[in-house]
């Protein structure tokens, strides 16, 4: 038992969690910072029309680049998961599971991939496979959003990582509302493709710098003794 007045050691298998959520942290920072190099190779390398197109495009099928981006996409796809085990004990249980419903929606929407252009309605004649590409890839983003709203209000997540939520939510939300609405109202164009750049490259941050904040954090809980 522990002196009177100071915390007692961590249990073996509190310790063991704790270096687990860490090593998932550093697995997460690693699949997010993999991800985002490789989607962008292939927009960036691939012919598609800029600023002007989705980044889904590099992902078409037949595209010289479309392994390439499918391979970013399951690897965000893993730093989601393995950001929701990282997740330190007590947070409320909405946010892992939103991380993992945005993971599910990110793999469907690499595995489906849209037709040439990736056509959304109103102004485009969609197919199917475009309805569920464009459906999973929006599910996915509205995912995300959700848990850095959760995670920001979440007491035990932590100083940093409530933090790092707070201001990416308060600027994804403008963001998704004005790309949500320019898609209504004008469809596809430079003023679309430049907003969902700037979505996916907060999500990224985000969510590098919150897999960096769990892997580098140390146990914020301490067992306390009896007296």
């Amino acid at each position: 038992m522990a002196e009177p007045g100071r915390p007692a050691a961590p249990t073996v298998p509190r310790a063991r969690g704790e270096v687990a959520r860490r090593v998932a942290g550093s697995a997460a920072a690693g699949c997010t910072l993999a991800g985002a190099v490789a989607v962008t190779l292939a927009v960036v390398a691939g012919p598609g029309p800029g600023f002007t197109g989705y980044v889904s495009e590099a992902g078409i099928a037949g595209s010289a680049h479309a392994a390439t981006y499918r391979i970013g996409i399951l690897a965000l796809a893993g730093a989601l998961l393995l950001i929701g085990a990282a997740l330190p004990p007590g947070v409320w249980a909405a946010a892992p599971a939103l991380l993992a419903s945005g993971a599910v929606f990110t793999a469907v929407s690499g595995a489906v991939t849209c037709s040439g252009g990736c056509p959304l309605p109103p102004f485009e004649r969609a197919t199917a496979a475009d309805l569920v590409h464009g459906g999973a890839s929006i599910a996915a983003t509205a995912a995300v959003v959700f848990a850095m709203i959760t995670l920001a209000v979440s007491g035990p997540a932590g100083r940093t990582v409530r933090r790092l939520a707070g201001m990416a939510a308060a600027l994804a939300l403008p963001l998704c509302a004005t790309v949500g609405l320019a898609m209504l109202v004008i469809g596809r164009g430079p003023v679309v493709g430049v907003l969902e750049r700037l979505i996916l490259a907060l999500a990224v941050l985000w969510g590098l710098g919150t897999a960096t904040a769990l892997a580098l954090c140390k146990e914020p809980h301490a067992v306390r003794s009896f007296r």
